[in-house]
């Protein structure tokens, strides 16, 4: 068993948690239980959310939030950089590190260096694609100008993948490093294929299933993926699409697409089924920063379609362990997924699995926990000139 960094106090900050469902949220969730698995003192910070009280202990602080305009079923965090300071004078922390960019993130950053705490941060999210998603592409340049002044006064910006970290570079930010997502490879098998379930879908043993799942909102693609699915059920009229997730988009999807399941969201082991009793996953999202779900659809074994870019840009090779497309180009994706739903794709889905073996989350937060260490020092060791 790896031996653990000298035990800390972090004060981990971040404007999404469960019970709201998002890889964000749940990522943060792995990364807390895991720091205090690993005997470090972890004071969570976070906007209560709907049918929670606020509550402040030494185990979590549950702040007041509101609802995100684009997002009402998500909330930021507010709380003010001055309570916020008072707050982690109290607890004492090593490090800080941020989650997210909201309100209660920036506070959060701007409490630390006030206190001379080190402080690092995560950049999980494509605000600025968002953006163009929802009449906002103006704002896309203002956004990317906050983004860079937020990070650039942290010791480390952690990103998921190495593109990533090289367009951030290129937009400015400066301490940028790789700090890879994990998979729960024990969770997400195809052992857990169910006939049953299949048969729910009204499928035939040997139909292919085509699956996709996350947040049914703009900036997703969603609409992509069903026209992909069309095109594959011309050609294969036994062919079925199921979709797991809900958003604003949902309604209007599902009135025009009969055809297709939609299943709402599902979590734990009943995703992970819906996962293992499918044959192709459908990813057609060009603004995520990773995407988790492309990990867990390969660690099920699945015949993964996506376009060159994020997780699947670094993890699959075309044509080997899942089929790409260059991204923008829909009609490669198109064609992807009707040669995945035609073809005997067994042996890529098993290198599929193969490759997401390689990616527990057990090393990737133990290097997560070793970096924070080695950044755990006053904000002086960085200099604030450079940190500004």
């Amino acid at each position: 068993m790896r031996a653990h960094a000298t035990a800390m106090r972090i004060a981990y900050v971040t404007e999404t948690y469960p019970p709201e469902v998002n890889g964000v949220a749940l990522t943060v969730q792995r990364c807390v239980r895991h720091m205090r698995r690993a005997g470090h003192t972890v004071w969570l910070v976070r906007p209560a959310q709907g049918g929670e009280t606020m509550q402040r202990d030494s185990h979590e602080w549950r702040t007041r939030g509101m609802r995100i305009p684009m997002y009402p079923d998500l909330r930021m965090g507010l709380a003010s950089a001055t309570a916020l300071r008072n707050g982690l004078f109290e607890f004492g922390p090593d490090l800080v590190h941020v989650a997210t960019q909201g309100p209660l993130g920036r506070a959060a950053v701007a409490a630390a260096r006030r206190l001379g705490v080190a402080v690092t941060s995560d950049f999980r999210t494509n605000f600025h694609l968002y953006c163009e998603h929802y009449g906002l592409a103006f704002a896309r340049n203002l956004v990317l100008r906050y983004l860079r002044h937020f990070h650039n006064r942290t010791a480390a910006t952690f990103v998921p993948c190495r593109a990533l970290q090289q367009e951030l570079t290129q937009h400015g930010l400066r301490r940028v490093e790789v700090m890879s997502r994990g998979v729960d490879a024990r969770l997400f098998t195809p052992e857990r294929r169910s006939d049953e379930l299949r048969r729910r879908w009204n499928a035939a043993p040997d139909a292919p299933v085509l699956l996709h799942v996350g947040r049914l909102a703009s900036e997703k693609n969603v609409p992509l993926a069903l026209r992909a699915f069309d095109a594959a059920l011309a050609r294969r009229p036994d062919a079925r699409l199921v979709v797991v997730g809900d958003g604003p988009l949902r309604h209007s999807l599902q009135a025009s697409h009969p055809h297709v399941h939609f299943v709402g969201l599902q979590r734990g082991s009943e995703l992970a089924t819906h996962y293992a009793s499918a044959d192709v996953f459908l990813f057609p999202s060009l603004s995520e920063t990773f995407g988790n779900v492309t990990l867990e659809a390969m660690a099920s074994g699945l015949a993964v379609v996506a376009f060159d870019a994020a997780a699947a840009g670094e993890l699959i090779r075309d044509g080997r362990n899942g089929l790409l497309a260059r991204a923008v180009d829909t009609d490669a994706f198109v064609q992807a997924a009707c040669r995945a739903a035609c073809s005997d794709l067994g042996a890529l889905r098993l290198r599929a699995r193969q490759t997401a073996l390689a990616s527990d989350w057990e090393p990737v937060l133990h290097r997560f926990e070793q970096r924070l260490a080695e950044l755990a020092q006053p904000i002086e060791a960085f200099g604030h000139a450079s940190l500004a």
